[in-house]
């Protein structure tokens, strides 16, 4: 579906329209659902999530959040940012769950820092890294979140932030090294 067509039915959804907001969930699950399965199928370890319950737990989140989405990009980076709270909420939870047991995490292998550092990136560590590099610089937090953890090329992830795919290229570039130096990594 054209982006101004999600645009449009987002506006609609926004003013209460039930059969736009119907229309909205059927045009973008497709794109919701390979950012989900992108995401777990760098998971390297058995994980009981599945991409379907991510997506439907990502949408229930964003309807009923009262932010009103102004363009395809915005309603994408919320679902991005949606993903990763729920991945950091369903680690914390396992890592509970253990009480005491050691300090194996859910880990997730898609951050392309981790492969080139040999081993997997704690998502608990991503997030409280990704928190810290919010306040210093929210636009490369933001690439982060659509490419970590939504799964975005960097093309996707550059017209969604509104900046040219060299930018982007550069910006995550730093991210990377940034994250590495940031979780300990190097």
């Amino acid at each position: 579906m054209a982006s101004g067509d999600v645009t449009r039915l987002l506006a609609a959804a926004g003013g209460g329209d039930r059969a736009a907001f119907d229309r909205l969930y059927a045009a973008v699950y497709g794109e919701l659902r390979r950012m989900a399965a992108s995401r777990m199928r760098r998971e390297r370890r058995a994980v009981t999530l599945q991409p379907t319950v991510l997506v439907n737990e990502a949408w229930l989140r964003l309807a009923g959040s009262a932010e009103d989405f102004n363009s395809r990009a915005q309603f994408f980076f919320a679902a991005s940012e949606s993903m990763r709270r729920i991945l950091v909420e369903y680690a914390r939870r396992r890592l509970a769950a253990k009480r005491g047991g050691g300090m194996e995490a859910v880990t997730l292998s898609g951050l392309e820092v981790a492969v080139t550092a040999g081993g997997d990136v704690d998502v608990l560590a991503v997030d409280e890294a990704l928190e810290r590099l919010k306040v210093e610089r929210p636009r490369l937090a933001q690439l982060v979140t659509l490419r970590f953890f939504a799964g975005q090329s960097i093309e996707d992830a550059a017209t969604a932030l509104g900046i040219s795919p060299a930018t982007a290229k550069r910006d995550w570039s730093f991210a990377r090294a940034w994250l590495l130096d940031a979780i300990g990594t190097r």
